[in-house]
């Protein structure tokens, strides 16, 4: 086990946190003060930034190096986050520079500041392809062109939404984009024009230590993951998360994408992650317990799609499915990303035989469960509790 610099403990233990489904070890109970870090090894410090919504809140890592820093991820591009950055670079860097930015994958609250940081500095980015250029096309685009066209009111309304709600939003989005902009200065700085490549199995010498790459899938395209063997800490992004799950949605951007399925085999491919590293994720607490969590993650899935399959007996929109999977009533958005993650299920369910799909005459896709099986593993009434509400994580 590695040495955590300045546990705090209650008694001669670490702190525990017991959810009714497993017990992961977090040896701090707090996040760090905003605008500053704390040490957990060495040569690694932890910081937040924050976030709106229930979460509040993102980890974010630096890695000392012998003449500089490496930032682990960035907060999103708000003015609040810009200036936090700043009381760290004049409080907590000892005077060295930033050397460069890794950033896990393309999501907003991790690449935000990324441009702020590589320009403030004139260092290099980090990322793989993958999420590089996804977050190009994301930041060219925008939500109004991914969700606002014929093809997005196609893609929602084939898996059981009203088109409705979807062109509210879209007017809402238009009337966003039409609003005069910000004034120049509290412009966001646009994501560097050129990075360096990151690709699984690449290893970055920083300090006294390797950080391998290790890359999973499904809750973004190529997501990258850093895992230091000698000091025995994984810097996890969202792929790993200790209480809530990472979405995994199917988008009209590719719309017969099969993310879980990548998913899956990603949480199959970190479970040789040894049982003793302290993993350090976006969000919640660092913690010990990855293989548990990776396990729990993975049965939590799997009931999802057994409960799926044994509501699919007669033929189902994707809608329809939401109260299976989340027991708050939703408003359009929180719709429109449950049903992102219901698809999702459906898609991999589909992938192994054991859901059929009929595009109907309304122009909707219906499923129906084919598994001859099923009877013998349904275990209805027997399913993990559904989600409150789906979390853009």
């Amino acid at each position: 086990m590695p040495t955590i610099a300045a546990p705090v403990a209650v008694g001669a233990e670490a702190v525990r946190y017991t959810p009714e489904h497993m017990a992961l070890e977090y040896p701090y109970p707090t996040h760090p003060e905003p605008g500053t870090t704390n040490e957990v090894a060495e040569g690694v410090r932890w910081l937040t930034m924050p976030m709106g919504g229930s979460l509040n809140h993102i980890n974010l890592y630096l890695l000392e190096d012998h003449d500089g820093w490496f930032v682990i991820d960035t907060g999103l591009a708000t003015k609040e986050t810009k200036r936090l950055w700043h009381e760290i670079f004049d409080s907590e860097l000892g005077g060295k520079p930033v050397k460069g930015v890794i950033c896990t994958h393309m999501h907003p609250d991790h690449v935000g500041q990324a441009g702020m940081i590589v320009n403030h500095f004139r260092c290099p980015l980090y990322m793989t392809r993958a999420e590089y250029y996804q977050a190009r096309s994301f930041m060219t685009l925008g939500m109004t062109s991914a969700k606002g066209g014929w093809l997005g009111e196609q893609f929602y309304h084939r898996y059981g939404m009203s088109l409705a709600p979807m062109r509210s939003m879209r007017d809402a989005w238009k009337s966003r984009a039409s609003t005069p902009g910000r004034p120049a200065e509290d412009a966001p700085d646009p994501l560097p024009m050129g990075y360096h490549r990151l690709e699984d199995g690449d290893l970055l010498t920083i300090g006294n230590h390797d950080w391998q790459v290790v890359v999973g899938a499904g809750h973004s395209p190529e997501h990258a993951c850093l895992h230091c063997h000698s000091l025995g800490i994984m810097i996890a992004g969202d792929q790993i998360l200790p209480v809530i799950t990472s979405n995994v949605s199917v988008h009209p951007t590719e719309p017969e994408a099969n993310p879980l399925k990548v998913w899956m085999e990603s949480h199959d491919k970190f479970l040789d992650t040894p049982e003793s590293t302290f993993v350090l994720p976006a969000h919640n607490l660092p913690f010990f317990g990855v293989r548990e969590r990776l396990r729990d993650l993975i049965g939590h899935h799997e009931d999802r799609m057994l409960a799926i399959e044994e509501f699919c007996v007669e033929p189902k929109t994707a809608k329809d499915m939401l109260p299976v999977l989340f027991r708050r009533k939703l408003d359009a958005r929180q719709t429109m990303m449950a049903l992102g993650e219901a698809i999702a299920h459906c898609h991999l369910l589909m992938h192994r035989n054991r859901l059929g799909r009929t595009l109907d005459e309304d122009g909707c896709y219906r499923f129906l469960s084919i598994d001859p099986d099923l009877e013998r593993r349904a275990h209805p009434g027997r399913h993990d509790a559904p989600d409150d509400a789906p979390i853009m994580v």
